[in-house]
This record gives C-alpha cells, sequence and structure tokens, in this order.
C-alpha cells in the first residue's frame, strides 16, 4: 500500500483508458463555449469531457441541447467522450464542478473554465508531472501557476484588483499553511481522481477553488501527496468581456474559505 493510501484512505490509483477528466463549468458562455469545447478536443491526450451548465440564460444552454439533440454529446451517464449535464438550479460554479466529478472517468481531472484565459494545451505540461521515472512515483497534484516569478505570464498580466487578489489570497495561504503554493486561485488544478473525490469538497460557488486549495495544502504539508507547480499560459479578461468573479465579494469569501479549512475539514 502507498503512503498515501495508508496515511489519506485514499485508493491507489486504478488503470483507465481514460488519462483526463476535463470538468467544464458554465453560465452565460455562449460566444466562446464551442471554441474552448474545440481547443480542449484538439489536445492529444485520451480524455473525456463533461459540461454542466448552471441555467444559462444568453442561449448556452440551447447550444448545449443541440449538441445533446445531433448526438455530438451524450447525457451524464453515458459513454461519450463529450458529456453534457443540464443543471435544474443555478447553485453556483461549485455545484457544477462537484456534479461533474462524480460523473468522472478519468485518471486525472481538471476544472476547465468555458473562457479563453487559459489554453487547454497546457494539460500537457500539467500530466508530464504525474509521470513516474525511475523510481520515483510521478505527483499526484499539479497545480498551473501564473504567479512565478520573472515569466512573461506574470509581468504581462495587467495590475488591476484581480491581480492583486490573487497575490494576497496566495500570501494568506502561505501564512495559514506554510507551504510554498504560489497561485491558490489558479483554475488549473490537476488533481488524481481519488485525490479529488476524497477532499469531501463542500463549497457551491467560486469559493471552491479555495476549498481545493486549502485541503491540497494540508495533503502537502503532512507530505500525503506528491505536489508540484507548473508555469501556465494565462489571458485575462475584463469584467466588460464577461469576468463573473467579484473582486470584493468573492475575495472575501475566498479568503474565508481559506481561514475555515485551515481549522475544519
Amino acid at each position: 500500500m502507498s503512503t498515501l493510501s495508508a496515511a489519506t484512505d485514499i485508493p491507489s490509483p486504478q488503470p483507465s483508458a481514460i488519462r483526463l477528466s476535463v470538468l467544464i463549468p458554465v453560465y452565460n458562455e455562449r460566444s466562446t463555449l464551442l471554441e474552448i469545447l474545440r481547443r480542449v478536443q484538439v489536445v492529444p491526450i485520451e480524455k473525456e469531457i463533461i459540461v454542466v451548465d448552471n441555467c444559462s440564460t444568453d442561449g448556452t444552454r440551447e447550444l448545449l441541447q443541440s449538441l445533446l439533440d445531433s448526438g455530438e454529446a451524450g447525457t451524464g451517464d453515458s459513454r461519450s467522450t463529450l458529456r453534457v449535464v443540464l443543471q435544474t438550479e443555478n447553485n453556483g460554479k461549485g455545484s457544477s464542478v462537484r456534479r461533474a466529478l462524480e460523473l468522472s472517468r478519468g485518471e486525472y481531472i481538471i476544472v476547465q473554465d468555458a473562457d479563453l484565459e487559459y489554453d487547454p494545451q497546457d494539460f500537457l505540461r500539467l500530466l508530464e508531472k504525474t509521470e513516474t521515472k525511475a523510481k520515483k512515483r510521478g505527483c499526484d497534484v499539479v497545480f498551473g501557476t501564473r504567479l512565478s516569478h520573472k515569466t512573461a505570464t506574470r509581468s504581462k498580466q495587467p495590475r488591476t484588483s484581480f491581480y492583486y487578489g490573487r497575490v494576497g489570497l496566495s500570501v494568506l495561504l502561505r501564512v495559514l499553511y506554510a507551504v510554498p503554493i504560489s497561485d491558490v486561485a489558479t483554475c488549473y488544478k490537476l488533481l488524481r481522481r481519488e485525490v479529488a473525490q476524497n477532499l469531501n469538497l463542500r463549497s457551491s460557488g467560486f469559493d471552491l477553488d479555495f476549498e481545493i486549495g486549502a485541503k491540497v495544502a494540508k495533503l502537502r504539508k503532512q507530505r500525503k501527496i506528491r505536489f508540484a507547480e507548473v508555469p501556465v499560459s494565462y489571458y485575462p479578461r475584463t469584467e466588460l468581456e464577461g469576468k463573473k468573479i467579484r473582486a470584493v465579494h468573492d475575495g472575501l469569501r475566498a479568503a474565508w474559505a481559506l481561514l475555515r479549512y485551515r481549522f475544519v475539514n
């Protein structure tokens, strides 16, 4: 039995024909949805894509229904490599991610936002860190960081409230958990599926990212997982372009999540 399994009761990884489950929560992203699906589909990895719509009102839902009607996508319980779930209540991004996680079958999972801020080709860089080399076991969790020092991704980000918010929240995590994670707010958190499913995730909103970050930080500090960070590309959009995170409101909820999960499971 591995150290991870013995310490956390997380099952050892089982062989899977699906290398990666890409979880795509969607709310009002009609203008970018088909393009992000195309970008994910062309990444040369054995994968499945699970799209969960959170009661969109801009035509996104109808677009996804057309994929179901045409047979280009299957329902959540199908064996299709592209599956669509149409939620009946708007309970937040986190609820959509948790639903997709329940349906996932891949060896690893990652969340992909339905906008174009992240480049799915970076999946390859993150997955490279999970590969076993010689006698060393690969990583169980890999974060895609936008805040590595002396990288173009960090230097090109506009110094907005969102930038300082993600820096500040990452500093808070390092203070609370004493782990050198540079970008807790990143969307690209690659986790072995068994690890993700045993985190006992509860959050329903944007704070889910920080619940994941907090619980991963605990496991990393306790050396119960193998963890790494990899610089990724990032093309931030503005609120006028459709960014849904609210700097103050969601920033406070994120900070509370980091504080809360420092002391509870």
